[in-house]
């Protein structure tokens, strides 16, 4: 939910106006006065005063009779105004959903044909969720990442319809310092991911806000809080492995900074294929082959670790290796490297630095680990419920 102003639109003045000069009997229609004189206005709000349960999503109407409405405004319980909209039906619908559980007060002002001002009032509250939308985002807040980082927005409940998840995109606000062309695509159910048509711009600073709070998915699972995320973008590392010169040649700007030796998958347990990124990093890990179904296979603590994908492909130091690597693949899958060299890639490394593998027999599977480039810009945006790119 943001703070900001007054609320009231010329469009919703000129709709009540239309509305009460139209108006003809009924309860909202004012006696006539005296001749010359005019009548007073008459105000009616809804949600009534005194609402429950409302709705997070609900739109607001404030109708006018021998009048035209002159100001209105809708405050949370700290006195924070409301932003919103009016609509040509004369409904006011906040820029954001109202958040659960929570109260608020629209005030009403309107002037009658006889010169006088009305205010009305009305208070509700929102309704208590009984089903809960969660959420966690990636990268850190204020982390310094490589120019291939997606945003991931990690959901606790499943959103399955195109419906909700078009919802869930129009929730998501990308602010750039240097505003380039992005779009949000569906991983899974529970995760979507925003990233660039191309790699970010060095320097770029980004902050995504997700207003999930007042958001609906399904019929009952709304959410409760919003969440906001600021990341700097760092020099541009793209490090291009080959298979076929056991290599690898690390880039910074465009400049090669560093080639390395190094050993890739032997036959039959071939390296990925492919672009990936610099997913995480850990100075020392266990690799132990029963984690991928393979028990008493090898187990082995590794160091200067830098993980390229969730089914475990690693670039570390390996000094078993040393004598392979430059001239033939020995590793389990992994990208092999001197301890000297293994520490130097790790030191260097920033999460979202871009790693492509090239020439090996097994290609990147999208979805193992984030893995937006493995796609082509044309299938990223297939995967997005709106179609329609930021910036463009």
């Amino acid at each position: 939910m943001r703070n900001a102003g007054t609320v009231l639109l010329s469009t919703l003045t000129a709709v009540l106006l239309l509305i009460a000069g139209c108006a003809s009997g009924g309860p909202e229609t004012s006696p006539a006065g005296p001749p010359g004189q005019g009548s007073a206005a008459k105000l009616s709000i809804t949600p009534a005063d005194g609402s429950k349960r409302v709705p997070p999503d609900t739109s607001i109407t404030v109708k006018v009779s021998g009048g035209q409405v002159t100001r209105m405004t809708v405050t949370d319980a700290k006195g924070h105004q409301v932003t919103g909209s009016a609509s040509a039906d004369g409904t006011w619908r906040p820029t954001w959903p109202l958040r659960p559980s929570a109260a608020y007060r629209v005030t009403a002002q309107a002037t009658g044909t006889d010169g006088k001002q009305v205010t009305a009032q009305a208070e509700f509250t929102t309704l208590k969720p009984k089903q809960v939308l969660e959420s966690g985002m990636s990268p850190l807040n204020g982390e310094k990442v490589g120019v291939g980082m997606p945003v991931q927005l990690l959901l606790s409940r499943p959103v399955i319809t195109q419906a909700d998840r078009a919802r869930v995109e129009r929730s998501l606000t990308v602010h750039m310092s240097k505003p380039v062309v992005g779009a949000w695509s569906w991983v899974s159910d529970r995760e979507v991911q925003f990233r660039p048509r191309e790699y970010w711009p060095p320097g770029q600073k980004v902050t995504v806000v997700a207003h999930l709070a007042g958001l609906r998915i399904g019929r009952s699972v709304w959410g409760t809080r919003n969440r906001i995320l600021t990341f700097t973008v760092g020099r541009e590392h793209i490090t291009t492995i080959h298979n076929a010169t056991h290599r690898a040649v690390v880039r910074e700007d465009g400049k090669v900074v560093k080639t390395i030796p190094v050993s890739l998958g032997k036959r039959g347990e071939a390296s990925y294929s492919g672009t990936m990124i610099a997913q995480e990093k850990a100075e020392s890990t266990l690799m132990d082959s029963a984690t991928i179904g393979r028990p008493g296979e090898y187990r082995a603590h590794t160091k200067w670790n830098v993980r390229m994908t969730y089914s475990g492909m690693f670039f570390h130091s390996a000094p078993w290796s040393i004598s392979a690597q430059g001239r033939r693949n020995v590793s389990h899958g992994c990208v092999n490297a001197s301890p000297a060299n293994a520490r130097w890639f790790y030191r260097f490394t920033q999460r979202g630095d871009i790693i492509k593998v090239t020439g090996t027999a097994r290609k990147l599977r999208f979805g193992n680990g984030p893995t937006p480039w493995a796609k082509s810009w044309r299938e990223w945006l297939a995967g997005s419920a709106l179609g329609t790119p930021i910036n463009a």
